[in-house]
C-alpha cells in the first residue's frame, strides 16, 4: 500500500493491539468476524466504494458501517471497522486488503496468546513447501471446480490434529478465500505477517544438505547484523544447488551454492 493507505493501514492495525491488549475481546473471534467483513467487502463492490469515498463524511460512514454489520458481527469488531473507515484510502480495495491482514494479525495474536506462535510460523513455512513439491495437491487446493466445502474438508484431513489449530485455520482462510492470490504467495505472506508479529524477518535459506545447528546459529547472527533486525530462518533442502547456501530475504537473494557460481562462470564465457 502506499500514501494514505499505508497510514490507515498503521492506524488499523494499533487499533487491533488497542483492542486485543486491553478489553476480554477474543482473537479468535475477531479474525473470524473480520474474515466476514473482508468477504462482504470483497464481494460488494458499491459498498466498499462508498466506505472508502474520501467525499463522504467519516461518521456518515461509520454509521453506515453499523447498520450493515450489525447483526453479523460483534460489537469490537464494528467500533474497529467503524474507525478503519473514517481514515482516508487511496483506493477502495485497499480498505479489503486491510480488512484479510487485520483478520490474519487477530488470529496470529490468538497463537500468540496461546503460545504457539513460533510453531504456527514453522508449520506455514513447511506447508507451503509441502504445496511446492506436490503438484496434484496444489491443483486440489486451488481448481475452479473443486467445491470450497471439499477443499476444507481436505485441509482438514492434512493438518486437523497434526498441527496448529492457527494454522489450520488461516491456511483454510486462504484456501476458501483466495480473493485472486496464488497459494504460495499467500502462504508466503502469513509466514511473514507471522514473523512481523515476532518482530523479526524471514529468510528462506536453501541449502545442498540439513544445516546443523551450529551454522544455523552463525548464519542467523550474520543475517541479523546484515540486516539490522533479528531473522527468522525458514531452511529448505535443495540437492540441485550442489554445495554452499542461497538466501532470500524479500526480494533481495544472496546467492552463494556453486551451481549459482557455475552459471554465473558461464554466463561470463558467453560473454
Amino acid at each position: 500500500m502506499i500514501g494514505a493507505s499505508r497510514d490507515a493501514l498503521a492506524a488499523a492495525r494499533e487499533s487491533l493491539t488497542a483492542l486485543t491488549d486491553s478489553t476480554s475481546a477474543d482473537p479468535k473471534v475477531l479474525a473470524d468476524e473480520l474474515a466476514v467483513v473482508t468477504a462482504l467487502l470483497d464481494r460488494e463492490v458499491a459498498l466498499r466504494r462508498v466506505l472508502a469515498d474520501p467525499s463522504r463524511s467519516g461518521e456518515r460512514k461509520a454509521e453506515l458501517v453499523a447498520t450493515v454489520l450489525g447483526e453479523q458481527v460483534g460489537g469490537a469488531t464494528v467500533d474497529l471497522v467503524s474507525g478503519m473507515v473514517r481514515s482516508r484510502w487511496s483506493a477502495p480495495r485497499d480498505l479489503v486488503d486491510a480488512a484479510e491482514e487485520l483478520a490474519d494479525t487477530a488470529e496470529l495474536i490468538a497463537a500468540e496468546r496461546a503460545g504457539t506462535l513460533d510453531e504456527t510460523e514453522d508449520e506455514l513455512f513447511r506447508f507451503s513447501r509441502t504445496v511446492a513439491s506436490a503438484p496434484e495437491l496444489r491443483t486440489a487446493l486451488t481448481s475452479e471446480k473443486a467445491a470450497p466445502s471439499a477443499k476444507v474438508q481436505l485441509l482438514h484431513t492434512l493438518l486437523g490434529g497434526k498441527s496448529r489449530e492457527a494454522t489450520e485455520r488461516l491456511i483454510t482462510r486462504l484456501v476458501a478465500q483466495p480473493r485472486g492470490r496464488s497459494l504460495e504467495g499467500g502462504l508466503e505472506a502469513l509466514s511473514r505477517l507471522a514473523a512481523e508479529r515476532r518482530g523479526r524477518s524471514v529468510a528462506v535459506v536453501t541449502s545442498a544438505v540439513p544445516l546443523s545447528d551450529q551454522q544455523r546459529q552463525r548464519l542467523g547472527s550474520a543475517l541479523a547484523k546484515l540486516y539490522g533486525r533479528q531473522m527468522h530462518l525458514n531452511l529448505d533442502v535443495d540437492p540441485e544447488i550442489l554445495g554452499g547456501i542461497r538466501v532470500r530475504v524479500g526480494d533481495e537473494v544472496i546467492n552463494g551454492s556453486i551451481a549459482d557460481r557455475l552459471s554465473e562462470a558461464e554466463r561470463r564465457l558467453a560473454g
